[in-house]
């Protein structure tokens, strides 16, 4: 029979703030989800904000879908919603009105 630690799975979750990053480590059967890692790191419960809500994500920079399966060292990143529309934030630090 195989190491009980081999099936597991080490993997990173990510969620910037302006200011900072929340990390969370965890380890995740062999399979898991995406979704499945991000609620077994308990960072919905350290990030109430994100609990409930629409959950846009990526791993190592690509999006991808809660549903995806994750890979032994994946750092899966949550995204916040954009604030500004990036042209519109462009325009503005150009001093231009349109």
């Amino acid at each position: 029979m195989a190491e009980a630690g081999a099936a597991l799975l080490d993997v990173e979750i990510v969620y910037a703030l302006p200011r900072e990053a929340q990390r969370f480590r965890v380890r995740v059967p062999r399979g898991a989800t995406v979704e499945a890692a991000i609620r077994a790191s308990g960072i919905l419960s350290a990030l109430p904000e994100l609990d409930g809500a629409p959950l846009d994500v990526g791993i190592l920079g690509r999006r991808c879908s809660l549903c995806d399966a994750v890979n032994d060292g994946d750092r899966i990143e949550i995204y916040r919603p954009l604030v500004l529309d990036p042209k519109e934030a462009r325009r503005r630090r150009a001093g231009s009105s349109g």
